[in-house]
């Protein structure tokens, strides 16, 4: 189900158009058509196209002429397909290219549509929009399609996708990338003692503690499995991780969740693993995981409700074991 906030957000929404074309006229009577239902953005050439697409903020939609010099239509749209960041933006082509070859070649570079010129504008009003509403539902498929039923953050399938994507992007700009593991400190004794329906709002409380933490782009918050969660830090430093999971910790203690089965504590605790390596060649993203899972196990064998961590760098391992403050 979506939720009221998401339709209101999609329903204002006024959608970002990027309008391609070489043509001054034919971009000022493009623009004056859509002006009044979408924020519309222009660009004289391919490149300018690519370069716009680069920014935070990129189009929703891109209306594209085929023939522009230098970098025409066809190119811009088969880099956009190629690139795993702008693939998923519908382009439709403006053209007055109109053979059977012509035609197939938009179909072949990855295009989602078509509009030959002289441009219908009721025809041009109805594709666009038709074609940012098949956007945004399938996104929010795919959002909730990757989201955890009960806890509402990332589930395992979106980790694994997320945790490939940013170990490609850490190797290619040399930086770190740090991964947290989390787990609920005696889980099934809480759910012994205390019933599953219970078990399953402190699940929610504890997810959302943890996720609230990490805000900057790229990391994410999932659930592993069961009572276990997965903090993924691009760009951060064993230390910067270390503290953000030492943070966290005390945060899930201080919501003051009862357990009075726990070994470690009266109230729900966390242990935590972290570990840290810069990606290259020689090592796998399941390393990573495998460090970090071999620190949570640490932690719960020295006690539970502290972080344990590891750092490989060249030949030396920095190890580090830290308590959680008042968690007895």
């Amino acid at each position: 189900m979506y939720s009221s906030q998401e339709y209101i957000q999609n329903a204002t929404h006024r959608g970002r158009v990027l309008i391609v074309d070489d043509d001054p006229l034919n971009l000022k009577m493009l623009h004056h058509i859509l002006r009044d239902d979408y924020d519309v953005f222009i660009a004289n050439n391919g490149k300018q196209a690519l370069n716009f697409c680069k920014k935070e903020e990129m189009p929703d939609l891109i209306l594209l002429d085929v023939v522009m010099p230098g970098v025409n239509g066809l190119d811009v749209c088969k880099c956009l397909k190629s690139n795993e960041s702008t693939e998923d933006i519908p382009v439709i082509f403006i053209t007055s290219q109109n053979t059977i070859e012509q035609e197939n070649m938009c179909w072949v570079v990855g295009c989602t549509d078509f509009i030959p010129k002289p441009v219908n504008h009721l025809t041009l009003k109805h594709r666009v929009r038709t074609h940012l509403m098949m956007k945004r539902q399938a996104e929010l498929l795919k959002k909730y399609a990757w989201r955890d039923g009960l806890t509402g953050v990332c589930n395992r399938r979106y980790f694994d996708e997320h945790f490939k994507k940013e170990w490609r992007r850490c190797m290619r700009s040399v930086a770190p990338l740090s991964l947290i593991m989390f787990d609920i400190d005696y889980f099934k004794s809480y759910n012994d003692t205390y019933g599953h329906l219970k078990g399953d709002t402190c699940l929610c409380r504890v997810a959302e503690t943890i996720a609230r933490r990490p805000q900057r782009a790229g990391d994410l918050t999932a659930r592993y499995g069961g009572e276990e969660f997965a903090v993924i830090l691009p760009e951060t430093s064993l230390q910067g991780a270390v503290f953000l999971a030492k943070a966290i910790g005390e945060e899930v203690q201080a919501l003051n969740i009862s357990h009075s089965s726990s070994a470690a504590s009266k109230k729900i605790t966390l242990s935590a693993g972290v570990a840290t390596v810069i990606p290259d060649k020689s090592t796998q993203p399941a390393h990573l995981i495998q460090d970090a899972d071999a620190q949570l196990y640490r932690a719960k064998r020295n006690g539970r409700a502290q972080v344990c961590s590891t750092l490989n760098e060249s030949n030396f391992v920095y190890v580090n074991s830290i308590p959680f403050t008042n968690h007895l």
